[in-house]
């Protein structure tokens, strides 16, 4: 590493380039649930095949991620702000793209790219609040980042459908222009380069390799079991080739000057054993924020249209825990006496879900719980990102935040995966064994799987009311009516029964998923960060 120039960041530039990244984030998180409410429109507007549906997100998920350690590398070597600036500009020039798309392969090649700079946003975000500040300060900034991506979540959905109803889904798309315009100043005015490494070079082959390994993978992950069974041509041929990707991408890597990914960072056992624990810890994460939606419209009869509020509880618990568990990190002077107390009342959270959770419950029962589950989660994110960040030297911050961001997401990908097997084979099973004997021959056909309909999707989607309608219209006789229609509430009472049992067993296996990763964080060392008696300014290379 050669030795290079070194500058004060002022209070100033620390604030203009801490609300540029701000936006960038919130811009990027936001798109990762703003267009769920907008999706029927678009269906609509652009003619999207059924199965074409699902890849409005996937393709956004797969680039996002697969992209995160290269964008990470990229960093390292040519400083925070131009790969940021660089992400937002794609991000931008593909949000307008996706605006005035005209075909479904459009829109979501549009949304690929998308990713691709959601990507480079995500990797460099948390490694600015590394080279910003020193490590007792990191901890609740890292926290007010968390609390952004947050607040995204909260409001991404009810944007979403604010601007599709006031305006068109297009604006769900042209709202980015604003933000990142605004985000792109700040940051091209007032954040520093922020380099810490020069004189290598981007390692090409290990960047093919490892978006051979990630991507095949997550497509797999993504399509299986709805798109393609698990045992099937297509997802065993997407984990074989990902498996010898990966196989070739580790070797290659452990020869390189120039990797992608240090490897060597995961011999660092505080580095190590922080990436697994966040890894186990992301598989839980999306579990409650993908299945609790479900479970108010199916159980509690919420409505489609306001679902997406339904989370509002968990994401102000969320918000609440990262903020706060920063504050207290910083205070304290270490990770783990606070992070080990959370993840202690995660384990209570998920406990109390699997014991009580039902077809019964009230919705202020389950706002109480998704608090609950909201503040345990919280701490979750920043901390074992900033641990990670703060194990790896300064010159591999990029690196280490992606890495981060990396093993966190690909543990969500792979525990939503998992937990939705469990949670489909479940549901399909009981609807088969407990609806399906239970509904009159009149109307078999309209709920029992076909050719056509596989009974995973049949089991999801009974429409009721419409089987009452279709009820009132076919059954004339008073008497043969009233006893139909106390059939088909009964059905309905079992259906829901079936649901919330399905929806429970996520949260048992998410139990014993947060102890596996409370039992991993026991054993992280701790490295305390000192307190410095005199205020030392922040240095990085000058422009």
């Amino acid at each position: 590493m050669n030795s290079e120039p070194t500058t004060v960041i002022s209070p100033r530039e620390r604030r203009g380039a801490l609300i540029g990244v701000l936006l960038a984030l919130f811009m990027a998180a936001l798109d990762q649930t703003i267009v769920s409410t907008a999706t029927p429109m678009i269906i609509k507007d652009l003619s999207f095949p059924t199965n074409w549906i699902t890849w409005l997100t996937t393709s956004y998920l797969v680039t996002g991620t697969a992209l995160l350690p290269i964008w990470g590398k990229l960093s390292d070597l040519y400083g925070r702000r131009p790969m940021l600036l660089t992400g937002i500009v794609i991000f931008v020039i593909a949000s307008i793209l996706c605006a005035i798309a005209q075909t479904p392969i459009e829109l979501v090649l549009y949304r690929a790219l998308q990713g691709v700079g959601s990507a480079a946003i995500f990797a460099n975000a948390f490694a600015v609040v590394g080279d910003l500040f020193e490590p007792h300060e990191r901890p609740k900034y890292q926290g007010l980042f968390g609390a952004m991506f947050g607040l995204s979540s909260v409001i991404g959905p009810w944007i979403g459908g604010l601007l599709t109803d006031l305006i068109s889904w297009h604006w769900v798309f042209l709202v980015n222009i604003p933000v990142g315009a605004i985000a792109f100043f700040f940051i091209a005015k007032r954040m520093p380069l922020l380099r810490h490494t020069s004189g290598q070079h981007i390692d090409f082959f290990g960047a093919a390799l490892l978006l051979l390994f990630v991507i095949p993978l997550l497509l797999a992950l993504s399509l299986a079991p709805t798109s393609y069974a698990w045992a099937s041509v297509e997802t065993i041929s997407m984990f074989s080739l990902s498996i010898i990707a990966f196989t070739l991408f580790i070797r290659h890597e452990l020869k390189s000057d120039g990797a992608i990914v240090d490897l060597k960072l995961f011999a660092n056992k505080t580095f190590g054993l922080t990436a697994l624990a966040s890894f186990v810890l992301g598989a839980v994460f999306l579990g409650s924020i993908v299945f609790i939606p479900l479970y108010m419209v199916n159980v509690l009869g919420v409505s489609a249209t306001s679902s997406g509020a339904t989370l509002t509880p968990l994401t102000l618990g969320l918000v609440f825990g990262n903020i706060t568990s920063g504050q207290l990190v910083s205070r304290i002077g270490s990770y783990k006496p606070v992070l080990i107390p959370s993840l202690v009342a995660l384990i209570f959270a998920y406990l109390w879900f699997a014991l009580t959770l039902d077809a019964e419950q009230t919705q202020l029962q389950i706002i109480i719980k998704l608090v609950v589950l909201g503040i345990a989660l919280g701490p979750t994110i920043p901390l074992y990102t900033q641990m990670m960040i703060n194990a790896a030297p300064r010159n591999k911050m990029g690196v280490a935040s992606a890495s981060a961001t990396f093993v966190r997401q690909m543990g969500s990908s792979v525990g939503l995966a998992l937990l939705g097997t469990v949670f489909s084979a479940y549901l399909a099973n009981a609807f088969m064994t407990d609806i399906a004997p239970q509904l009159p021959s009149q109307l078999q056909s309209q709920v029992v799987a076909s050719d056509q309909v596989d009974t995973e999707h049949q089991a999801a989607s009974i429409n009721f009311e419409q089987i009452r309608l279709t009820v009132q219209e076919n059954v004339a006789d008073p008497v043969e009516q009233a006893a139909a229609l106390a059939q088909v509430t009964t059905i309905e009472n079992s259906f829901k029964v079936i649901w919330a049992e399905a929806t429970r067993k996520i949260f048992q296996y998410g139990f014993l998923i947060v102890i596996l990763g409370l039992a991993i964080t026991l054993i992280i060392p701790e490295i305390p960060f000192s307190r410095p008696t005199k205020k030392k300014p922040v240095v990085t290379e000058s422009n």
